[in-house]
């Protein structure tokens, strides 16, 4: 069972297909796109979930590995990467050719699996995870804007729940987890601060901000671009503003998708850290 959740009031429940929309439509300024996540989409993976923002979608898998990159090994420390990719068809309009087959990896692709690295690093505690590696993949089933910001908080209840699945067995203990992590885009479009874009606001924007945070209102990273003029930097902090309320909109999401699928996140959580112990 997947979890269906919309930010302004309205009836729950999973749309169909004729229902998503590349357009705001009557959805308010400050409010972010109808989310649905489902967990353990992906069988045989440690976590997944398929995360669907309205005309995005994108499938996350979180796989366990006993080992770590050279670089980290004999420190008693684990690690977390990821893994970005569009779908051939991913793109509404034709076929695009596979990344790494007939075409190189774009760069823009290796930024955003970086960027996904990073921000789901941030929510770990390394020292605790042990030895091991958990390599998280995103693949773009569907674009409409905002597919770095859905494989992150996707990516985020992924990595949770394979986190679970290794407390469940006995071979990982409590405190692995810092902090809760999410991310959003923001932009100015037509002078209008709009939360969430979709590809035709993004296309059109003055100003883009992809913001990630964390649920205890921390800044992981801030990615943003002026196209064209330069904006003004108390611009830039309403804009901020309006992507963490969103964030923690977003973050009550996450943690029903994760109740739903029965994993305990406070088992995980490192109180400590969270400025609780």
């Amino acid at each position: 069972m997947g979890t269906t959740s919309e930010p302004a009031s309205g009836r729950n429940g999973t749309m169909t297909m004729a229902q998503w929309t590349t357009k705001r439509g009557d959805r308010r300024p400050d409010r972010a796109r109808q989310v649905e996540i489902i967990p353990g989409f992906h069988r045989l993976s440690e976590g997944s979930v398929l995360y669907r923002a309205e005309g995005t979608v994108v499938l996350v898998t979180a796989s366990v590995e006993e080992s770590v990159p050279e670089f980290m090994r004999g420190k008693g420390r684990g690690w977390c990467t990821a893994e970005y990719q569009m779908h051939p068809r991913a793109n509404p309009k034709r076929r695009e050719p596979r990344e790494g087959r007939t075409k190189s990896i774009s760069g823009r692709s290796q930024e955003i699996q970086r960027l996904v690295g990073r921000a789901l690093r941030a929510s770990l505690d390394l020292d605790r995870l042990g030895e091991r590696t958990i390599a998280i993949d995103c693949d773009v089933l569907e674009a409409d804007g905002g597919t770095r910001t859905a494989s992150i908080t996707g990516g985020w209840v992924a990595l949770v729940l394979a986190l679970g699945r290794l407390q469940g067995r006995g071979q990982l203990g409590a405190g692995v987890l810092r902090d809760q992590v999410a991310a959003v885009s923001v932009g100015l479009v037509e002078g209008t601060r709009l939360l969430d874009l979709c590809y035709a606001e993004d296309s059109t924007a003055q100003v883009d901000l992809n913001v990630v945070a964390t649920s205890s209102g921390d800044l992981v990273e801030v990615q943003g671009t002026a196209e064209g003029e330069p904006f003004a930097r108390r611009e830039m902090d309403a804009m901020v503003d309006l992507a963490m309320e969103g964030i923690a909109w977003l973050g009550g999401v996450q943690r029903q998708a994760l109740a739903a699928a029965g994993v305990d996140v406070a088992q995980l959580m490192n109180k400590t850290d969270r400025g609780e112990g």
